[in-house]
């Protein structure tokens, strides 16, 4: 079909941020469905990708593999998550969840508000701003995120545009956690594995472990700051304003 978006095993890793031994493993353990096949080459469509999106908000969120499977089918299914994950409806309405519920939104509403955005609702979904409740109802997942997209669209930015840049900042994210926990275990982690690993080792261990968690998110995000006041500054026309 025109205009449809392909990937190779090798452009769908790089797209989505993993590997393509990663994605090799989705597919074995059945939470990655097959490409389309065409001569000897597989080709994997938007579906895909946000598919592996998914996979990996799941990961980061400590399900592991055999879970994600079983919300994944359930959600394909059109089941109640709410049942796969052992949550019932009474435990939904218990006393202190009311802003909880309060915050759920019917996917008809979501897909309606990203209307204008290609694929909005899986899209919303797999960049982690909204996760399901059960197959017909969402809620926010990252507030902050939420907001951005919003400050952005109401400054003129359309927010299928700036979707994309969330899409690409995410990879582009992961890329320089992974970064620095290399970088970690090269450095103070084969430190501590050097030393007598006494209780003091081990408090200093953890302190530079508390340090590395908050240190990378300060790091990029002055670095871009100071990129993004540059660039306006050297724009000819957007520097006079």
């Amino acid at each position: 079909m025109a205009g449809r978006v392909e990937y190779t095993i090798d452009e769908l890793a790089r797209e989505a941020g993993t590997t393509v031994r990663s994605l090799r493993v989705y597919h074995d353990r059945g939470v990655l469905p097959p490409p389309q096949v065409k001569g000897r080459t597989g080709f994997y469509g938007a579906e895909h990708l946000n598919r592996v999106r998914t996979i990996s908000r799941l990961l980061d969120r400590g399900i592991k593999l055999n879970g994600i499977r079983e919300l994944l089918e359930a959600w394909d299914r059109g089941d109640d998550l709410g049942d796969v994950l052992g949550v019932s409806e009474d435990a939904v309405a218990e006393p202190g969840t009311d802003t909880a519920a309060a915050e759920t939104i019917p996917a008809t509403e979501l897909a309606q508000r990203y209307g204008a955005v290609s694929n909005g609702l899986a899209r919303v979904v797999a960049a982690g701003l909204y996760e399901p409740v059960d197959a017909t109802t969402y809620r926010p997942a990252d507030h902050r995120l939420i907001h951005v997209l919003d400050q952005m669209e109401a400054a003129g930015i359309p927010a299928d545009d700036m979707l994309a840049e969330l899409e690409k900042a995410r990879t582009d994210a992961d890329r320089i956690a992974r970064r620095f926990v290399e970088l970690f275990h090269r450095t103070a982690w084969q430190s501590y594995q050097r030393s007598a690993r006494s209780a003091a080792d081990r408090a200093a261990l953890t302190e530079s472990i508390d340090v590395a968690r908050i240190v990378p998110g300060q790091v990029a995000g002055e670095l871009v700051n100071r990129f993004v006041a540059r660039y306006f500054d050297e724009d000819s026309e957007l520097g006079e304003l």
